[in-house]
């Protein structure tokens, strides 16, 4: 349900994600160095504010890919390269 639904959103909306990729991966090493202290911190609520953050980036990483893959956008893929 939340694919589709981002899917969708990347369709029809004006806003551009495409230029948030730069961002995107410093939350990703972000998100990796939190990985590295919950191995050290074993708590239930850190696995899953873990969980969340890691299931929110990876939804704003859908939603730009679709709108590469879209185009219309600042940026985009030529059907070559998907």
């Amino acid at each position: 349900v939340v694919c589709f639904t981002v899917v969708i959103f990347s369709l029809q909306t004006k806003y551009d994600f495409t230029s948030c990729r730069g961002v995107l991966i410093i939350c990703l090493v972000v998100l990796i160095l939190f990985s590295i202290l919950c191995i050290f911190i074993r708590n239930r609520i850190v696995d899953i504010v873990y969980a969340s953050l890691g299931a929110l980036l990876f939804t704003c990483f859908l939603a730009v890919d679709t709108q590469l893959i879209l185009g219309n956008k600042q940026l985009a893929l030529s059907p070559e390269e998907y």
